[in-house]
Formats: structure tokens, sequence, C-alpha cells
């Protein structure tokens, strides 16, 4: 498969998920060229995002979405071979996060060490609990109703350790992609390789799903387990708040 497959199957896995939770909800909007949602009480999504290389001329519109849905963030795909996120920076627009979007041909599973237990949130009481400790390692909230709305489409995974939740895991599969999403430790428990054990067990769940390619898109904190594990770089996301 091309590069360019990857990086279309890479945009098109995180944006259907975006898309996928926000429904629901009633929170999804489609305009043209682009799309954006926003959650209540929720940190996530809440993105606006394009289909093509953003214009000058796009940008009135954007701002004034922008400011009846503040918070919003742009995922800017460098993929175009222009310069046009020089349009955001030009514009009172700040870099809030860079991500790597990469890619896993699945080949072979993985021997897990098993020292975690994954438990899909299927219920109310453990959609509060994973919504709890998912801002322990993010610096934003996913609202339980998000995942309450969402059970069937997506699934969100609570990793325990020793019967004391520690861990999240989001996969969502478009295709023969496995999206591998919100893979986060909680401070206290990090550095104990438990973030690679989740990232195992996430790239195992692929290949028993029958997907073909894992995708995510890293953090500097997680890229270098998931180099480690053999994802090669795909293209630079800058995300993209109004200051």
């Amino acid at each position: 498969m091309t590069n360019r497959n990857l990086i279309k199957d890479n945009i098109d896995n995180l944006t259907a998920l975006w898309r996928t939770v926000a429904t629901p909800l009633l929170s999804y909007h489609k305009y043209d060229p682009f799309e954006f949602c926003q959650i209540k009480n929720s940190g996530w999504p809440n993105r606006l995002w394009f289909r093509e290389d953003i214009k000058e001329e796009n940008l009135p519109q954007i701002l004034e979405i922008m400011e009846k849905n503040p918070g919003l963030i742009i995922p800017y795909w460098d993929i175009f071979g222009s310069n046009s996120n020089e349009i955001f920076e030009n514009n009172g627009f700040k870099i809030r996060i860079q991500l790597m979007a990469m890619a896993l041909k699945l080949d072979q599973k993985f021997k897990l060490p098993n020292n975690l237990n994954f438990k899909r949130v299927l219920n109310e009481e453990d959609a509060k609990t994973w919504s709890d400790i998912y801002p322990l390692s993010f610096s934003y909230v996913i609202s339980k109703e998000t995942l309450v709305h969402n059970y069937e489409n997506v699934k969100f995974y609570l990793v325990h350790f020793e019967e004391r939740p520690i861990g999240t895991l989001t996969l969502f599969q478009t295709g023969n992609v496995m999206g591998i999403h919100g893979v986060g430790v909680i401070p206290d428990m990090r550095k104990k390789g438990f973030a690679e054990e989740i990232m195992k067990f996430a790239i195992n769940e692929a290949i028993d799903a029958g997907c073909e390619y894992a995708q995510l898109q890293a953090s500097a904190l997680g890229k270098g387990i998931y180099t480690r594990l053999g994802f090669e770089d795909l293209f630079l996301i800058t995300n993209y708040q109004l200051t």
C-alpha cells in the first residue's frame, strides 16, 4: 500500500471517529469544505477539520463558527505541500499541540506480559471511571455521556493493574484499519512498561479483527514506544486554537 493511501486512511479513521462519537449527541455539523463537532461538557473531539487544503477565503466562515463555538481546535494536516498553515499563524491562531500520524503494517501478534486487565466499557459506572481517569493522562476531559452513547460504535477500554484503574484505550475500526486512540496511563503508574503493554494488546486486537494496518497520532510523550513497536511516521498534524 502506498504512503498516499496510508495518509488518507489515517485521516479517514480519525475524522470518522470524531463524526461517529458526535453524531448521537447531535454535535456533528457538515459544511463545505469542512466539518466540525463540539460536544457539551467535553473537551473532545471539539474539532473543525478540512477535506481539502485550506484557502484564505475559508477564513471568515471558520472564524464565525469558532466565535459561536469557543474552544474548537483545527487540526492542520501537513500533506498539501503548501504553506496554507500560515493562514492560521497570521490570523491569531496559536499551536496547541503537534502530533505525528503513524502507521504499522500488522503481521504478528505480541506476547503479552499479562500484568494488566483490559475491560471494555459497556455500562455507566465504567464509563464514569474511564471519564474520571482520562484527564489524569491528557489535558482535557472526555465526558461520560460521550462513552455512554457510543458503546456499540467505539471500543473504549478501562485498563486495570491489581484491581486499580490505571489507564485508558480507545479502538476504532474503519475498513481494514484499526485506529488506536486515547492510550493513557495515570502519572504515578508511568515508567513501568504499561503503555507498551496497552499498545501490544491494541495491536493484537487489531489483528484479531482482521485489520491490515494500525494507525495512530502520536504525541512526543508516546512516540518512542510506537517507533519501537514498528510504527512509521506519515505526516505531522498541527492543532491550532484561536487565542
